[in-house]
C-alpha cells in the first residue's frame, strides 16, 4: 500500500467517525464532507477519473454544501448539543463488526490474479455521451426524484405553521 492511500483512507475513516460522533450537526456535516473528499481522492488514485471527479462535483461540491446550508438555515446554531447519538451503539457496532468479519473472510478466500483492466470504451467521453443520449430519461427522472426529496426535506425541516403566526 502506498502512503497516499493510507493517508486518504485515514481521512475517509476519520471523517466518517466524526460524522457519527460530533456533537453539533454542522460539525457532523463538515466531517461528512471530509469523508466524501477522502473517497474522491481514493477514486482518483485508482485512476477512476470519472467517478473521482463526479464525487468531487456532486457530493463534495453540491450535496455536502447543500446539507451545511440547510442545517444553518433551519436549525438553531447556538444550541448546545444537537446530536446525542443512538442508545443502541453497542448492537450497531456488533452488527458492523460481524459484517466486517464476513466480508474480510469472503475476500481472503478469493484469488486476485492481477490488476483489473479497463474496457476499451470506458473513457469519460464515452460515459458522458451515453449518459446524455442513451440514459438521458433515467438521468432526468433521477434529477426530479432528488429535487422532490430535497423539497420534502425542506418542508419537514420548516414544520407546520407556528402558533401566533398568520398563515398566508
Amino acid at each position: 500500500m502506498s502512503t497516499g492511500f493510507i493517508i486518504l483512507a485515514l481521512i475517509t475513516i476519520a471523517g466518517a467517525i466524526g460524522a457519527m460522533n460530533c456533537g453539533r450537526l454542522v460539525h457532523c456535516a463538515l466531517s461528512l464532507v471530509a469523508s466524501f473528499a477522502g473517497l474522491a481522492g481514493i477514486y482518483l488514485q485508482l485512476n477512476v477519473w470519472f467517478v473521482g471527479v463526479a464525487q468531487i462535483l456532486v457530493y463534495v461540491g453540491a450535496v455536502a454544501i447543500l446539507i451545511v446550508v440547510a442545517l444553518l438555515v433551519t436549525r438553531n446554531a447556538e444550541s448546545d448539543r444537537q446530536n446525542e447519538g443512538s442508545k443502541g451503539w453497542i448492537a450497531g457496532g456488533s452488527v458492523a463488526l460481524l459484517v466486517f468479519i464476513l466480508l474480510a473472510g469472503a475476500l481472503s478466500n478469493t484469488a486476485v490474479t492481477g490488476a483489473a483492466t479497463l474496457a476499451p470504451d470506458s473513457s469519460v467521453e464515452t460515459i458522458g455521451r451515453r449518459m446524455m443520449t442513451l440514459y438521458v430519461i433515467p438521468l432526468e427522472a433521477l434529477a426530479l426524484l432528488l429535487t422532490a426529496a430535497l423539497l420534502g426535506a425542506v418542508v419537514i425541516a420548516l414544520g407546520g405553521p407556528k402558533p401566533g403566526r398568520a398563515s398566508k
